[in-house]
């Protein structure tokens, strides 16, 4: 009887030590989608690619990885899509300051509150792009112009206004001294097509991540005129001029990560944690971004979670400066 009653209460514990063991650890058991909310070809969709192509390399994952570009509404539409997968780490989004930036502008009302902070892949710089025959010859060129007419020239940023690439070079053009209000500025379904734009000169110019122009400024098709950096960049990229060079004090960076839909566990952060912590200090990883100009700085969930706060912040003050923000 002893035995018996004995069992009968350890039996309970027994079940739920089970339950929370299963809980404990998270694996995909079906195909991962990674979501890119652009047009191939873009630095987010360059991002993402790479991603899956390092995860498949035998790191954690023992099911297809997939990516499924859905551009428009400078990311809105992938981020709709994704908030359809609430709770399901099946999904995952290569996101940039757009989630803060359309919020703040009024562009979607998702905001970066609405996902899971899953990581933070690296950071770069925004360049301004002209095409190679372009009479504009240098980034003083180009102040000039713009301090006598501000709406003489347009400029591509990337998918939205208000975005990373809009913020970096609207920021330089206010240090230098233009009405950055009257910038004529046009926005594409990624920084790519932007590119292509200004080589079959339907823009004047481009404010573009250095990743996304980088092989036509080695093959001769653009010239770029100043750079968002501190300092300039490696390779042919230590061509260009920073802003600071040419006498405005301005530094901006654009980071590129990784975001879930809302609703996930602990066990399946824990999940992208590891197999993303993992993945990032591999050599194809480490390769290919500093190729592609991009630094190599990571940041978990739990710390892209504070970085997104204060980023909110930071984007919040900026676009106020230059009358964005609504």
């Amino acid at each position: 009887m002893r035995l018996l009653k004995w069992m009968l209460l350890c039996a309970p514990f027994a079940v739920v030590t089970v339950d929370v063991q299963a809980q404990a650890t998270w694996k995909p058991d079906k195909a991962v989608e990674i979501i890119l909310g652009v047009s191939p070809g873009g630095p987010q969709d360059q991002m993402g690619r790479l991603l899956q192509k390092v995860l498949q390399d035998g790191r954690g994952f023992d099911v297809p990885l997939t990516t499924n570009n859905k551009p428009g509404g400078g990311g809105a539409v992938g981020l709709a899509y994704l908030n359809l997968h609430a709770g399901d780490a099946r999904y995952v989004m290569i996101i940039a300051p757009t989630l803060m930036s359309n919020q703040i502008t009024g562009r979607t009302t998702y905001g970066y509150a609405d996902f899971t902070p899953l990581a933070v892949l690296g950071v770069e710089y925004e360049a301004v792009v002209v095409r190679a025959d372009s009479p504009l010859k240098t980034g003083k060129d180009l102040l000039e112009r713009l301090r006598r007419d501000p709406s003489s020239l347009s400029v591509s940023v990337g998918t939205s206004p208000g975005n990373s690439a809009h913020i970096a070079f609207a920021h330089a053009m206010k240090v230098a001294g233009v009405d950055v209000k009257k910038l004529k500025v046009v926005s594409f379904n990624s920084a790519g097509d932007g590119t292509m734009a200004v080589i079959g000169g339907h823009v004047d110019l481009e404010s573009a991540p250095a990743s996304n122009v980088r092989d036509l400024l080695e093959a001769g098709k653009v010239r770029l005129l100043a750079i968002s950096a501190p300092q300039r960049g490696r390779g042919i990229m230590g061509q260009v001029p920073t802003w600071k060079e040419l006498g405005v004090n301005s530094v901006n960076e654009v980071w590129r990560g990784l975001a879930g839909p809302k609703g996930l566990t602990a066990a399946q952060i824990a999940f992208w944690d590891d197999v993303l912590g993992k993945a990032v200090k591999s050599e194809d990883w480490r390769r290919d971004l500093e190729r592609a100009q991009i630094e190599n700085i990571y940041r978990n969930s739990t710390e892209t979670a504070k970085f997104w706060k204060q980023e909110f912040e930071e984007t919040k003050a900026i676009l106020t400066e230059i009358g964005l923000a609504k």
